[in-house]
């Protein structure tokens, strides 16, 4: 990139002079809260690995849930987010390419006779997912029988369902599969309902700072960097997203 269109970027990503990356910590694949209570993992690598490339300190912000992350937008709060690539997100921020691909499915009890998540969109079926997450987003557009049921934080919506009755709770596979092996009586439906593809956000209007980027996360991708990201935060075995 020419010396005057990265000066354009920084002045796109990091307008204060520093990069204000957010970061959502409910997503486990991505980004958690560690002892000390500050984030970590694999977007607290990326940001600073951004923020290296562009010469400019970065400043973490947590947020409880992705949905909290996009309402931070009226705000003005941060420069980069990492969010699922989501249509009703895309009129607000420019996304970069993909970095990896996760995937959405349910939680069930151990007891249910749910086999594949076809089986759970019929009337009568209440589901619960965490507000505004990508695959809450996914499922208002898609379920036609089934009742989604929302709940303040993706945690939360485990909680309910384990509590509430409810016939399963929608997530990030990884998740639910940490939530079955702590708590006896439930498990993980083995197919998806989506795709999630991850990628890294600026608002829009800051088009400079999007192609940016974009160029940074495939360079992240094509040099090995990213696998090496995945694998020291202990997530070995989540693919690569394609360009």
């Amino acid at each position: 990139m020419p010396p005057s269109m990265r000066d354009a970027a920084i002045r796109d990503l990091a307008p204060t002079g520093v990069v204000r990356a957010a970061i959502n910590t409910a997503n486990p694949v991505l980004a958690r809260k560690g002892p000390d209570g500050l984030p970590q993992g694999v977007s607290v690598d990326i940001a600073q690995e951004l923020g290296r490339s562009l010469g400019r300190p970065v400043q973490l912000i947590a947020y409880e849930t992705a949905g909290r992350v996009f309402d931070a937008l009226d705000r003005s709060e941060w420069d980069l987010a990492f969010l699922a690539i989501e249509p009703a997100r895309a009129t607000r921020v420019i996304f970069s390419s993909p970095y990896v691909v996760i995937e959405g499915t349910y939680l069930v009890r151990s007891d249910a006779t749910f086999t594949r998540v076809a089986e759970l969109d019929r009337t009568g079926t209440k589901i619960a997912v965490g507000l505004n997450a990508a695959y809450d987003l996914y499922l208002s557009r898609h379920l036609e029988h089934a009742e989604i049921v929302r709940a303040p934080t993706p945690n939360a919506a485990l909680e309910m369902f384990a509590t509430e009755g409810l016939e399963a709770a929608a997530g990030v596979r990884q998740a639910l599969e940490a939530f079955a092996t702590q708590r006896p009586g439930f498990r993980v439906l083995p197919d998806p309902f989506m795709t999630i593809r991850q990628a890294l956000a600026t608002p829009q209007g800051r088009e400079v700072g999007g192609q940016y980027l974009n160029d940074f996360i495939e360079n992240l991708k094509t040099s090995g960097s990213l696998r090496a990201v995945l694998d020291r935060n202990g997530q070995a075995g989540v693919p690569i997203a394609g360009p």
